[in-house]
């Protein structure tokens, strides 16, 4: 009996040391799932002791860079390599040394060891604009492109469309879009209801065009000219197959489309109709809309089923083209009932009645009031306030957060500079915010990108509560404007 127990026991400590070994997570690959090439310079002269691995990232700028894997993390600046846009890809600046083949940025990495070589700069060059694939081929952030949850953020500096993956929270993709080697300065970025396809119009004069991308593809894939104007701001109605798009002028007008595929169905409004017209709400029906005047105290509001535009007065005061609250953006509640408007002069949101035209209640939020957004899982409608002052020495402007059924305002602080496009993604509870930083006087980019300005960034918060849900900002390039969230 003895006997069998001490063997039972002996066979016991066998099977629990191998159940023990097989649940250990397997040591990272040797090559770190890299190309060959790319592995050999990389784990060699990036990945190294004091450097980019696992023991000492956190003192290099949180940057990993002992797999593929962990790469696309990004760092403490966000995004570090951008899968085929080696231009826009901040690592290529620090192992450069030769201008000539893209921009500069110090300290010049390695730190330690010697600069890379023309030749190995030229090898991880070409391996991000062929996609950045690992040893097998694989792209990064290429799977599941039909669910993949993703912000879209307007590049107003760059002609570029960034691309954020909601999961990993850096940029994924750079788009080009525009028309034209010319800056067209892409203003309003739109996802449709479907998650399937965004929209894009242009504000420079430069591209009378809108376009269609792809989100699956992140390609642009449709345009339609719309006319010579500056295009701002548009909305879609709710199943996403129309599109009312404002033409941003004193003698302005607005024009009705399909989104799908992109075209003209008719121009609304002819001389003295519409006074600088911005931004667009409309009724459930989508055939009733309300536009703001972005100069003066009114909304301009017209119906697809005719009647004259009116001009309504938000204050109660006699319309006027005077600046005293200058409308800039609308929204609407879910249930249509009511809409808000940011006043830039009065810095304040307005609150209307959207059945009976007459003021529900006057907000008072930070200085000059410009984007607004609004969340389906919290009874939230969040405002940027751009210039605003702030907490937080060296950075300027605030986000405020207004119940949309008790109208109670609650301020967020936090390390934006000229906080501009907000955008919410109920399905990970969070909100983004991006700083244009286009003041000269705003904080120093962590690096400069390949088009001319100074970088921007974004931030991401927590919509429960109202604090930051990571620590990091997110640089990207010039002037980021505009930002709308996949599958809302």
């Amino acid at each position: 009996m003895y006997r069998f127990s001490v063997t039972a026991f002996l066979f016991s400590l066998v099977l629990f040391a191998a159940c023990k070994h097989d649940v250990q997570p397997p040591a990272a690959p040797v090559d770190g799932n890299y190309p060959p090439e790319i592995a050999k310079i990389i784990l060699t002269r990036c990945a190294t002791a004091g450097c980019h691995n696992a023991a000492s990232y956190q003192g290099a700028g949180g940057l990993r860079l002992d797999t593929w894997e962990n790469m696309f993390n990004g760092g403490s600046n966000g995004a570090a390599v951008v899968a085929y846009n080696a231009e826009n890809s901040s690592l290529l600046y620090f192992i450069n040394t030769d201008a000539s083949l893209g921009p500069v940025a110090q300290p010049t990495m390695p730190y330690n060891g010697g600069t890379l070589s023309k030749t190995d700069y030229m090898t991880i060059r070409n391996w991000i604009a062929a996609g950045a694939p690992d040893k097998n081929g694989n792209i990064p952030f290429a799977s599941n492109p039909d669910t993949r949850q993703k912000t879209y953020l307007t590049q107003q500096g760059c002609d570029l469309l960034a691309v954020i993956d909601n999961e990993k929270k850096v940029v994924m993709r750079y788009i080009p879009i525009g028309t034209s080697p010319a800056i067209e300065s892409p203003h309003c970025v739109r996802v449709a209801e479907d998650g399937m396809n965004a929209y894009v119009s242009f504000s420079s004069g430069t591209s009378p065009y809108v376009q269609r991308i792809d989100t699956r593809t992140d390609k642009v894939v449709d345009s339609v000219y719309v006319g010579f104007g500056s295009w701002n701001v548009f909305g879609l109605s709710s199943d996403s197959k129309k599109m009312l798009l404002s033409n941003w002028m004193a003698n302005g007008n607005m024009v009705l489309l399909n989104t799908n595929p992109l075209s003209v169905i008719t121009t609304i409004g002819s001389i003295n109709d519409f006074y600088y017209p911005h931004g667009v709400a409309a009724n459930a029906a989508f055939d009733t809309f309300f536009v703001t005047g972005q100069y003066g105290n009114f909304v301009h509001k017209f119906s697809l089923n005719g009647g004259s535009i009116e001009r309504i007065s938000i204050d109660g005061d006699p319309v006027t083209t005077n600046h005293v609250r200058d409308p800039h953006e609308i929204i609407m509640s879910p249930d249509h009932s009511k809409y808000f408007l940011t006043c830039e002069v009065s810095n304040e949101v307005r609150v209307m009645d959207a059945h009976a035209d007459t003021l529900i209640k006057a907000i008072p939020v930070g200085v000059f009031p410009q984007e607004l957004a609004i969340s389906r899982s919290k009874p939230y409608v969040l405002v940027t306030c751009m210039e605003d002052s702030s907490a937080y020495p060296g950075f300027r402007g605030s986000v405020y957060v207004i119940n949309y059924n008790t109208l109670e305002a609650t301020r967020v602080d936090g390390k934006f500079y000229q906080p501009h496009g907000i955008t919410v993604d109920d399905k990970n509870g969070t909100f983004f915010v991006s700083s244009r930083n286009s003041n000269p006087n705003g904080p120093a980019p962590h690096h400069s990108s390949s088009c001319s300005g100074r970088n921007g960034w974004y931030n991401i918060y927590n919509l429960s509560t109202l604090q930051p849900a990571d620590s990091r900002r997110f640089e990207v390039t010039v002037d980021p404007y505009s930002a709308d969230t996949r599958f809302k």
